[in-house]
C-alpha cells in the first residue's frame, strides 16, 4: 500500500487500500476494498469536478460491500494531479481502461466486473464497457443534456452504446434531465437533484437490487 500523498483526499472508511496505477495520462489513484470471498467486483469513477466522497458513490460502495463484492473507487489522473477541470473524454477513457486492465490482471482477477460512476464517471463507464469486459454499468446521475444548452447533442447514445445491462439512478429534479428506459436499461428516479444526496437510502436500495440481479446474488438480509 502506498503512503497517502499530501494532496490526496482523507481516507475513506469504506476502503481498505490505496495505490497508484500508471496510465497513458499520468497516475490514477485506486481506493480498493476487497471482499472476503468476492463473487464479483464494482469499479466506480467520480464526477467531473468532484471526488470519491460523493454521497451516491458512498451509497453504491456500501451496497456492493454488503453483497460481498470487491469495490474499487478510481480517481482520474487530472484529480490526482490536483486539477479540477476534467481532461478530454479520450484521455478519461484511456486512463480508465488502463486502470481496469490493471485491476483485472491483479486485484480483481477472475471476477465478473461491473463498472460505473457518477455523472462524468458514468459516461466514461458507458463508453468503455465493452473495452474493459464489463457485464454491467451503473450510472449515478447520468448527465443526459447540459442544462440550458438545447443546442448541445444529447448523451443518450452513450447510454445506448453501453451494450450490457445498465442501471441509471437519477434525481427527479436533475437539471440534466432523466434518461428514458431502453433495452437492457433500468431507470430508477429518486427524490433530489443531480447531487443524489436527498435520499441516499433509496440510491443504495436501487443499487443493491440491481447488482443482486446482474450478478445472481441473494440480496443481504
Amino acid at each position: 500500500m502506498t503512503a497517502r500523498r499530501p494532496d490526496a483526499p482523507a481516507p475513506d472508511p469504506t476502503t481498505d487500500t490505496t495505490t497508484e496505477v500508471d496510465t497513458p495520462h499520468g497516475p490514477a489513484r485506486v481506493h480498493l476494498r476487497p471482499g472476503a470471498s468476492p463473487r464479483g467486483a464494482l469499479v466506480l469513477g467520480h464526477g467531473a469536478g468532484g471526488g470519491i466522497q460523493a454521497p451516491d458513490l458512498r451509497a453504491a460502495t456500501a451496497a456492493a460491500a454488503a453483497l460481498g463484492l470487491s469495490v474499487a473507487l478510481v480517481e482520474q489522473p487530472y484529480r490526482v494531479a490536483g486539477r479540477r477541470a476534467p481532461a478530454p473524454a479520450r484521455q478519461l477513457d484511456a486512463a480508465w481502461t488502463a486502470v481496469a486492465a490493471r485491476l483485472r490482471a491483479a486485484e480483481l482477477s477472475g471476477l465478473p466486473l461491473v463498472v460505473g460512476g457518477r455523472s462524468s464517471g458514468a459516461r466514461v463507464a458507458c463508453r468503455t464497457a465493452s473495452a474493459v469486459g464489463a457485464i454491467g454499468v451503473l450510472c449515478l446521475a447520468f448527465p443526459l443534456q447540459p442544462p440550458g444548452r438545447a443546442d448541445r447533442p444529447s448523451r443518450l447514445p452513450e447510454l445506448d452504446g453501453a451494450g450490457v445491462p445498465t442501471l441509471v439512478v437519477q434525481g427527479e429534479r436533475d437539471a440534466f434531465g432523466v434518461p428514458p428506459e431502453g433495452p437492457g436499461r433500468r431507470v430508477v428516479v429518486v427524490a433530489g437533484d443531480h447531487a443524489l444526496k436527498k435520499d441516499v437510502p433509496a440510491v443504495r436500495a436501487a443499487v443493491t437490487g440491481w447488482l443482486s440481479e446482474v450478478l445472481g446474488l441473494a440480496p443481504p438480509a
